[in-house]
């Protein structure tokens, strides 16, 4: 049996340090040397490290001060190495086994329907919830098209396209009866990746909970279909070999978010293997940046305002003339500028607290286009206030907006407070 540690994101907590040893391993260690090509069955979320601005390819999973004490910092998810499990949760989670928060974060984000998602802080639950990411991965890759590949296909027939196989010839077409075995490169669709999405399509269709979001929407449906009618040779008795096969990751620049799609593909149908732990040294489990996911979240209820994409090159602004110097603000408007700030602002009792770096960052975004105002949001277990200082000279306006995080009892009840605080933040913000 794995030991299983659990722990709330921006926190410190004890631990043993002979009962959990693995941890040093991981402690203190950048996410972008974890997560290597190695490592298939750790996903990371967001996937493209580099493309974002708050340097989250340097944060790590957690840090060991001392020789018993822990610290995470904005990470959450799950992870295992060896004989040894670790779960960051949110921080909101007053109870263990109903992190609401994370998950509402994550339905918002990747637009997922969650009914009857089970709660639970044990490792089965952490990976079946992949299965909800699937159609969001599926849809996202859909659009760059269905994916094909080079492969070697032999045939037998009298109409020669490719190279004569004399072996094959000789032993199939003797005596000569008019075919040539010969074999052919060419694009095919029924290849290693589309067969490996088959399998998890076909897994899902049999978990108790999921099936049905195969049938959420039409794109998901037409995804689904052309998947099902690309694969012809599919075989469920294939999925080990199909696995193995793909273990590798794409690398074909134009089908990037297949990369992603096997990547997810592999962790819905591993984690059978994994559920029990590992033997080896591999690490394994899915994170999410905490502010990162806070950003995407809010970008679905700010939907007024501009969110710069710093991948996509869209909603830049500059420091200086001739377009120098780019900066890509989190949401802005013709009149404010907004930082999201997962971190903790509690118990602040004047702006003038917040990060001074942070500080910085929003009045030169305000001086910048002379906005009227600027601000951050964070989410908070404290009442739903804001607080406003006026700048020397410029006169503008910096405000702490904070979002409750509501406790509830269940799932519905959770959902229902959200969205009355959210309305609260926006009539805050207007």
């Amino acid at each position: 049996m794995s030991n299983l540690l659990q722990i709330a994101d921006n926190s410190k907590c004890d631990f043993d340090a002979n009962q959990f040893a693995e941890l040093r391993s991981l402690a203190g260690v950048p996410i972008k040397n974890l997560q290597l090509d190695s490592n298939s069955n750790l996903l990371v979320f967001p996937q493209n490290l580099s493309d974002c601005p708050d340097n989250i390819q340097d944060s790590t999973i957690f840090t060991i001060e001392g020789d018993k004490i822990i610290s995470t910092g904005n990470i959450m998810g799950f992870v295992g190495y060896k004989n040894m499990r670790l779960r960051i949760h949110s921080r909101f989670a007053k109870e263990e086994e109903q992190d609401f928060f994370l998950h509402y974060m994550l339905q918002r984000v990747f637009a997922i329907n969650l009914f009857d998602l089970k709660y639970t802080s044990n490792q089965t639950s952490v990976f079946d919830f992949l299965i909800y990411l699937f159609p969001a991965f599926l849809k996202r890759a859909f659009r760059q098209g269905l994916y094909k590949e080079y492969q070697t296909l032999h045939y037998n027939n009298p109409h020669v396209r490719g190279k004569i196989d004399i072996a094959q010839h000789i032993r199939r077409n003797m005596p000569f009866t008019g075919n040539i075995a010969y074999k052919t490169r060419e694009y095919a669709y029924d290849n290693s990746v589309t067969q490996l999405v088959r399998h998890t399509i076909e897994y899902i269709r049999l978990h108790p909970y999921a099936k049905s979001i195969l049938q959420n929407d039409a794109d998901t449906k037409e995804a689904v279909k052309a998947i099902e009618e690309a694969t012809i040779s599919y075989n469920r008795h294939d999925r080990v070999r199909i696995i193995s096969m793909n273990l590798r990751p794409i690398l074909h620049p134009y089908y990037c978010e297949y990369r992603y799609l096997q990547q997810l593909c592999l962790q819905i149908l591993r984690h059978e293997e994994l559920k029990y732990g590992t033997t080896d040294d591999e690490i394994y489990g899915i994170l999410f940046d905490g502010a990162w996911l806070w950003e995407e979240y809010l970008a679905t209820i700010l939907t007024d305002y501009i969110h710069p994409r710093n991948k996509e090159r869209r909603g830049v602004k500059y420091l200086f003339e001739n377009k120098r110097g780019p900066r890509y603000p989190d949401f802005y408007n013709e009149s404010m500028v907004l930082d999201a700030k997962y971190k903790s602002n509690n118990n602040k009792k004047h702006v003038a607290e917040i990060d001074r770096d942070d500080i910085h960052q929003i009045v030169s975004y305000m001086w910048m286009d002379k906005l009227e105002e600027g601000g951050f949001i964070s989410p908070t277990e404290e009442p739903q206030n804001v607080l406003s200082a006026t700048l020397k000279g410029h006169q503008g306006k910096v405000k702490l907006y904070q979002l409750h995080i509501p406790t509830a009892p269940n799932w519905t009840a959770f959902v229902q407070q959200m969205r009355e605080n959210e309305r609260t933040l926006l009539n805050q913000i207007s």
